[in-house]
């Protein structure tokens, strides 16, 4: 059974339970899809349209946009993929074009990723949508790593695809090759995404936390109430907040202490996609049908019985 599969299950286990409790079945007919309504791609926007004001970098994305692997199907992904404008500087293909041979991964477990089948010659946007669907992670979120760390989407390049996803980069140092490659760098970004969630108990966790705006400490940090684990997550895997010199235009690059790697998720996110901050449904299902915390939903201990 497939992480989405359980979490379903779980989902309406919880939501019959909850039929019980809530006084009013509007609310809870409301509530008994767990997929939104998908969308036709939206096309090229430039990030200027975005307005600045809305980003909150205690919020950068919803739990429910980040952890939805329903947001695209496969076939959805290859026509986004289609209609974005893109050029290489190496004759690299775009990223519609791009093919590569796959490998197996094990299952990681409860929570975790599910086993993902290899297979020869895969198309990046089922690589995409197969990795969101074994992790439990939105392909949204995946496209646009890919454009935040490498600009594959628009720009891609021979070292764009081996380090696609920035997996395995510090800031010191050059990528690790040990992950090289474009299937091992988009499964590895998911993977971690799902480590992150499972084990919580890290530097960028829920709560008031110093956030940094550049690798050099002397360009200072403030305190960032980081509000679900999506947005901890971005912050794990790129540690650091934009300034005000980097939020004061879109499209700028600030100062020389600006860093724009969790703004340009965001505006990346919001200029393709509309806002990355959506819960569809209400506030009591949260646990469930939001998917609060990335984590496969549980039912309530302390619901009265029958």
């Amino acid at each position: 059974m497939s992480f989405l599969e359980r979490h379903r299950l779980s989902a309406l286990a919880t939501a019959a339970v909850l039929v019980v409790t809530l006084s009013g079945a509007a609310l809870i007919n409301g509530a008994v899809r767990a997929e939104p309504a998908i969308a036709e791609p939206a096309p090229m926007i430039a990030t200027e349209a975005v307005d600045m004001a809305e980003f909150e970098p205690g919020r950068i994305v919803s739990d429910f946009t980040f952890f939805n692997p329903d947001a695209m199907t496969e076939a959805e992904v290859q026509s986004f993929l289609q209609s974005r404008s893109c050029t290489s500087s190496d004759d690299s293909p775009c990223l519609w074009e791009y093919r590569t041979d796959t490998v197996d991964q094990p299952d990681a477990g409860a929570g975790h990723c599910d086993a993902y089948v290899g297979a020869e010659h895969e198309r990046a946007s089922r690589i995409i949508s197969k990795v969101a669907e074994a992790c439990g992670i939105s392909p949204r979120v995946l496209l646009v790593l890919l454009q935040k760390e490498q600009s594959l989407l628009s720009r891609p390049t021979i070292d764009g695809y081996l380090r696609a996803t920035g997996y395995g980069c510090p800031d010191t140092a050059d990528c690790d090759a040990e992950f090289f490659g474009f299937f091992n760098q988009v499964y590895r970004a998911a993977w971690q995404f799902r480590q992150y969630t499972q084990e919580p108990d890290r530097t960028y966790q829920i709560g008031d936390v110093e956030v940094g705006y550049n690798p050099d400490a002397a360009c200072g940090a403030s305190t960032v109430d980081i509000q679900n684990q999506a947005t901890a997550n971005l912050y794990n895997y790129t540690p650091y907040q934009p300034n005000e010199a980097a939020l004061a235009e879109a499209g700028q690059d600030g100062d020389g202490c600006s860093t724009h790697g969790n703004l340009n998720f965001w505006l990346f996110y919001s200029a393709w996609f509309g806002s990355a901050d959506t819960d569809p449904y209400p506030s009591v299902f949260d646990s469930c049908l939001n998917y609060a915390g990335g984590q496969p939903c549980r039912v309530p201990e302390l619901v009265p019985a029958l």
